[in-house]
């Protein structure tokens, strides 16, 4: 469950309008979820189940096969890992969200079969990678629109002989660097630009989509480090979305990007209370690779306070917001928050 206060709103800011909005404060309960997980017959034979109470949302139900480290099996409904940021649980995050940048380059949820799996060698020579075929059509879609599926590949090498996972915050105190360089593609064509936790949606500036009108072509290039107490993650993301129904498949192509660390400073400094991380994050999204100076820019900083790592922690952060565009007086924008994160 999460717990949120939140000033003068809490959403990220979306548009003009969004920047304009009058001052006001709300408390709500963010996230409500119910988790299940085991395994079944076999212990390499794993099931997960994931329910939002808030939303009354089935969000992931899942089977993975793991018998062999270098070949495993899912199948069900879960959240594609073509990126990091939003493959990290939402409760496990160094800040309290994720970025401006998710909401247009996240694959979310699908439902699909996928192969994956880590092929390990000593030293250098040590990889992880995924590779799976969905529908296509966002959480709680069973069939593709148009036949046309999505395909989806990440390769991710473990530069140095360990994959650190889908997690944030080094709470192990890495005696040694880790670090991780992973790139992802994929490609789909349906009736949606974007993915969230409803579902298919669209873009701004993009109009409610018929079958099989959006081609999507997008990849990610991300990294991933920790070292005693140290962590850090980043990403970059390059999409085109091309629409099928105009003469000669006008495209358009956005990019963006974040860079993000956090520390545990007890791991050198024997006066930071050990239960404190601060964070620190910097996104930029450009919705139009065609339009000078546009673009939006996201800085936030965070603290974290562990009571049990990310199982009950209490996080304050502080956000600031810009927008840029040619000939527009828009005023920035300054977000403040405070959330109680639990689990049982």
């Amino acid at each position: 469950m999460q717990f949120r206060f939140a000033t003068p709103d809490d959403q990220n800011p979306l548009t003009f309008d969004d920047y304009d909005t009058e001052n006001s404060s709300l408390f709500k309960i963010n996230r409500a979820r119910l988790k299940v997980g085991g395994s079944a017959y076999q212990p390499w034979l794993k099931y997960y189940w994931e329910y939002e109470l808030r939303r009354s949302n089935l969000l992931d139900f899942r089977v993975m096969v793991e018998k062999w480290d270098w070949l495993k099996l899912k199948v069900g409904q879960w959240k594609v890992e073509y990126s990091r940021e939003r493959r990290i649980s939402s409760g496990e995050q160094g800040t309290m969200d994720r970025s401006i940048i998710n909401r247009p380059f996240t694959v979310d949820r699908q439902q699909g079969i996928e192969l994956y799996g880590r092929l390990k060698n000593r030293g250098m020579l040590d990889f992880s990678y995924w590779v799976g075929m969905f529908t296509g059509t966002g959480r709680g879609s069973a069939t593709n629109d148009d036949g046309n599926l999505m395909y989806f590949g990440r390769l991710q090498w473990n530069m140095l002989g360990e994959d650190l996972g889908f997690e944030s915050s080094d709470f192990e105190f890495h005696p040694k660097p880790k670090a991780i360089i992973a790139l992802a593609g994929v490609t789909n064509r349906s009736p949606y630009t974007r993915f969230s936790q409803s579902g298919g949606g669209f873009l701004n500036g993009f109009e409610d989509g018929s079958m099989g009108q959006y081609r999507v072509n997008q990849y990610n290039l991300e990294t991933a480090f920790v070292y005693n107490g140290l962590s850090w993650q980043s990403e970059w993301h390059h999409k085109i979305i091309k629409d099928k129904f105009t003469e000669n498949d006008a495209s358009t192509t956005m990019e963006g990007f974040y860079l993000q660390a956090g520390y545990l400073g007890n791991s050198a400094f024997d006066w930071w209370p050990r239960p404190l991380e601060i964070a620190g994050r910097y996104a930029r999204f450009t919705p139009d690779n065609n339009i000078d100076d546009n673009f939006q820019e996201e800085a936030t900083l965070a603290f974290n306070w562990f009571f049990k790592e990310h199982k009950n922690k209490l996080t304050l952060e502080i956000s600031h917001f810009d927008y840029e565009q040619v000939d527009t007086r828009i005023n920035d924008k300054v977000r403040f928050r405070v959330q109680w994160d639990i689990s049982f």
